[in-house]
């Protein structure tokens, strides 16, 4: 994937008819790769199984919790086990979620200027991690401000890439599908935004960027400041 410092278009997104603007939250908004790798980690550990690098882990999030540990434990038939991890892993993670996360650079600045435009489009978060830590990370770094929903992945009965999740939200803003666009780091974002029939813009900077290479965005950025223009703000 080239990357220049001009963005690369696919398909034009017309800012200006944008009411609805959909953020993933790991590798879009936030790096929670370190706490997520760590949470991993530890959850290996105590269930006797070697550790994992970084860049392995980083491969296996997206899909939310469960899948994230079944990956990393080598996907085994034990469901027992998996269920037993996921609940080991989700007390950890809450309780580390904040230690290393942080916002990417040019996201606040670009929310604060969202939610002071004229046009007044509504933000919102929707996340495959659950909904319970989503929320408490959004509060805690100063992204909950003006969101419209934040959602996560047991807010409904299935997560992205199905559209349930955008369906829900577009009907709740009362939006088209063509005045809404999904922003997320991965495949299942950009396939989460074409089924639901929404714009697609892809974060060339995140945690999953080989997947946009599978499913190309409408548009692919290389950093949150690329998303002004791209927005007309």
């Amino acid at each position: 994937m080239a990357h220049s410092h001009r963005e690369t278009v696919l398909r034009k997104i017309p800012a200006e008819q944008l009411r609805l603007i959909v953020f993933d939250l790991d590798g879009t908004l936030i790096d929670s790769r370190a706490d997520l790798t760590q949470s991993v980690n530890a959850t290996l550990r105590h269930f006797h199984r070697h550790e994992l690098p970084e860049d392995v882990i980083a491969s296996y999030i997206g899909d939310g919790a469960g899948m994230l540990v079944r990956r990393a434990l080598g996907d085994p038939d034990d469901t027992s086990l998996i269920d037993e991890a996921v609940e080991y892993f989700l007390v950890y993670y809450r309780e580390h979620k904040l230690d290393n996360t942080y916002v990417y650079q040019g996201v606040l600045p670009l929310l604060e200027a969202l939610r002071g435009h004229p046009r007044q489009p509504l933000l919102a978060v929707l996340s495959n991690k659950p909904v319970g830590p989503s929320r408490a990370i959004c509060e805690a770094l100063g992204l909950a401000e003006g969101m419209f929903r934040i959602y996560g992945g047991d807010s409904f009965e299935t997560k992205k890439p199905d559209a349930l999740g955008l369906e829900t939200l577009l009907r709740e803003a009362k939006a088209a599908p063509d005045q809404a666009v999904m922003i997320g780091d991965s495949d299942i974002d950009i396939l989460a935004a074409q089924n639901a029939g929404t714009f697609s813009i892809g974060c060339g900077y995140g945690l999953s960027p080989h997947t946009l290479e599978i499913v190309p965005p409408d548009m692919l950025i290389h950093k949150p400041s690329d998303l002004m223009a791209l927005l007309d703000l």
